[in-house]
């Protein structure tokens, strides 16, 4: 029979579908052209399968135009303005911006990476076009570079976010293709363990042996539990040595971001942290407390990472890195009976609970009460 195949063509003799992507909607499958094997040499077979699926492409492409659907009278989808969706490159970038975090440079770079490897892998596509195939092929492309199943599960918990956030902003119902994958059984990572006190007092004496501004930063972080770039990236006014207790007010500045909400708080100074800030103001010759790592340009907290963490090694047990002595801090306060809504808010945890957020806190008198209980005599 002489029938029209419009939509077919072969090659070595097994049919395919041929059709051209509408304009407007390349973006969403990034390809012009869809073709693909029908699996068949015959060709009253073939010109059914692809009537079939030009019908269903037709029906496809109506509902991503319009927003029409077999449930939709088809004036409502013809009348309304429906927003186009974004590619995947625009949404990283909306997914940075409605979180705030344009100017947070680690932030920003990780959440970029994670869609340029999508991107690479999959091409920038709306993010309705991709598919449970896509993320099955950035999973295995994570896993041959040697990615352990705890960091893939880090790239896929960006790249959810991304897609969710986008999808909640242009209305699109359909479930997250990067969600529900299976990583494998890889080992849990290995939990950071807490410096033990008899350690904590030996560092603290070699550092006000060394008495320069590394250890001045690390005996400050030993007696506060700050994070570390809370630490780093301190500013002369931020240090209240006057007040009737001595104590930092941490607030964010554009040099360096704070983590949470409730990482704004005051934290009173006592022992050696006291100690290690009086020296550190008294000998610095700019606004920063620690110019070493930190500038109006940034705070380089990696930096001040590695270069502390290598000092430290020798000198605390197997496991123990600088933030450690975070750890060990909350241990230290649990130690003497401190209220876990207190010791949430010294060092600056999310609250567990909703009426744990009401108020204005506990007030630093009573702060600092409990913070000298933490105090390690001289050896």
């Amino acid at each position: 029979m002489g029938w029209k195949a419009p939509y077919l063509c072969t090659k070595r003799g097994i049919f395919y579908i041929n059709k051209r992507v509408p304009t407007d909607l390349i973006s969403r499958y990034g390809r012009k052209v869809i073709r693909k094997s029908l699996g068949t040499r015959d060709r009253t077979f073939a010109i059914q399968l692809a009537s079939d699926l030009h019908s269903q492409l037709e029906r496809e492409w109506l509902l991503l135009r319009f927003g029409i659907s077999e449930s939709t009278p088809v004036t409502d989808g013809l009348f309304c303005n429906r927003e186009r969706e974004p590619v995947l490159s625009i949404a990283c970038i909306d997914y940075c911006r409605m979180k705030g975090k344009l100017d947070d440079k680690k932030f920003r770079q990780l959440a970029e990476r994670v869609t340029k490897e999508v991107i690479h892998l999959c091409g920038d596509k709306g993010i309705s076009g991709y598919t449970p195939v896509d993320a099955k092929a950035f999973r295995d492309h994570l896993t041959k570079r040697g990615l352990k199943p705890i960091s893939v599960k880090r790239n896929f918990a960006v790249i959810k976010s991304i897609w969710n956030l986008s999808a909640r902003e242009y209305g699109l119902d359909q479930r997250n293709p990067f969600s529900n994958m299976n990583f494998g059984n890889g080992p849990e990572p290995k939990k950071r363990g807490s410096v033990p006190i008899d350690t904590i007092r030996h560092v603290q004496s070699l550092c006000r042996e060394a008495d320069d501004d590394m250890r001045w930063l690390i005996a400050l972080l030993s007696d506060t539990g700050l994070r570390l770039s809370e630490a780093a990236g301190l500013h002369v006014n931020d240090v209240q040595l006057d007040s009737e207790i001595p104590h930092l007010n941490l607030r964010e500045h554009v040099w360096r971001r704070l983590k949470t909400p409730s990482s704004r708080r005051l934290v009173p100074l006592v022992g050696n942290a006291l100690w290690a800030v009086k020296r550190a103001i008294s000998e610095t010759q700019t606004d920063f407390l620690f110019p070493r790592y930190c500038s109006k340009s940034g705070c380089k907290s990696d930096y001040a990472s590695n270069s502390l963490n290598k000092w430290l090694r020798p000198n605390v047990p197997s496991g123990c890195v600088i933030h450690s002595f975070r750890h060990s801090f909350r241990d230290r306060l649990r130690a003497v009976e401190c209220p876990s809504d207190m010791i949430d808010q010294i060092g600056g945890w999310s609250s567990k609970s909703v009426g744990q957020s009401y108020g204005e806190g506990y007030p630093l008198s009573l702060i600092g009460n409990w913070m000298r209980k933490l105090e390690v005599p001289a050896g």
